[in-house]
């Protein structure tokens, strides 16, 4: 009997739907998990802990599959999963709308100033005219990354009327390829940060790179805090070579509360709450993983694949 070994906190979306003939460990303590996954073949381990899933992947000396909510795994050991041979589906696409829908917002709130107009509503102030005139009909914007998340922002860009150029390796018709975006870094207004977090992409957007944008732009990263280098992005924003940054992640997470970027008036942090804003995540990795897990019992292939060697 095939034995899967799974979080306890999808267990409501889960278990009325699993084939009865499976044998099925819950858990919800890391003490727990490290016992439910004994002679787990199939592993769903996700927790409020990386560690501890890092851990119960470590205890999982037979697992064959693991699955995820999250998109980046970064946390687990990379090892582990190749030296086990561990097919692995993460969560990529998951959160791609509400993502992209995050990514408008936060360009449009930079666009319009409207972080100073909810602040002169708390106020009671009647403000006579708007603090941000942007229009994002007719910019430009850079977006390095193209997988889930980007090919949603892409169109709804567009439906802004902003010209949008695709960072890309194969390369195509209004596509840069990696070796040519930074040359052209002075001709967008945004530059929109949607690269998966791998030894390539760390540091990608450094000193050097916010020093070739123009005076105008601002930097958004939806993607994973280390792709920027933040002591560059701060004093970029400090001395205002960028005109400002919209982050949803940073470096560390939490950022801590007497870390500099909160005092930078032109870095808005939205706390990595982009892929949070919404209320069908589990419902739509619940449904992922017994469609996985359909074809898995049926020896067919499963998707998104997760590639430990390249790290996305």
């Amino acid at each position: 009997m095939t034995k899967l070994a799974i979080s306890g906190l999808i267990r409501p979306l889960l278990e009325p739907q699993l084939p009865k003939d499976l044998e099925v460990s819950w858990f919800m303590t890391h003490e727990e998990a490290l016992e439910a996954v004994k002679g787990a073949e199939i592993g769903w381990f996700d927790m409020n802990e990386k560690p501890a899933m890092a851990a119960a992947l470590h205890a999982a000396t037979e697992l064959k599959w693991l699955n995820s909510i999250y998109a980046g795994l970064d946390f687990l050991p990379m090892d582990v999963l190749i030296e086990r041979g561990i097919t692995v589906t993460n969560g990529v696409g998951i959160n791609a709308i509400t993502i992209a829908e995050y990514t408008i917002m936060g360009m449009l709130n930079i666009a319009k100033g409207y972080r100073e107009v909810m602040r002169a509503q708390e106020r009671r102030e009647w403000l006579m005219d708007s603090p941000g005139k942007r229009e994002l009909a007719g910019s430009k914007a850079l977006l390095l990354g193209y997988g889930a998340i980007g090919k949603l922002i892409k169109p709804r860009l567009e439906a802004f009327d902003v010209d949008v150029t695709v960072v890309r390796r194969s390369g195509g018709e209004g596509v840069l390829t990696p070796d040519q975006w930074r040359g052209q870094l002075g001709e967008f207004d945004w530059v929109i940060l949607a690269v998966p977090s791998t030894p390539e992409t760390e540091n990608m957007i450094g000193a050097d790179e916010l020093a070739a944008m123009k005076r105008e732009c601002v930097l958004v990263n939806i993607a994973r805090g280390e792709v920027v280098d933040q002591p560059a992005l701060i004093e970029a924003l400090k001395s205002r070579s960028i005109e400002a940054a919209f982050l949803d992640v940073t470096t560390p997470e939490p950022l801590p509360e007497d870390h500099e970027l909160w005092t930078l008036d032109n870095a808005h942090i939205s706390m990595h709450l982009s892929g949070r804003a919404q209320n069908k995540m589990f419902i739509r990795s619940a449904q992922r993983f017994l469609e996985n897990l359909q074809k898995y019992l049926r020896g067919e292939p499963l998707s998104p694949i997760f590639d430990p060697k390249l790290g996305y």
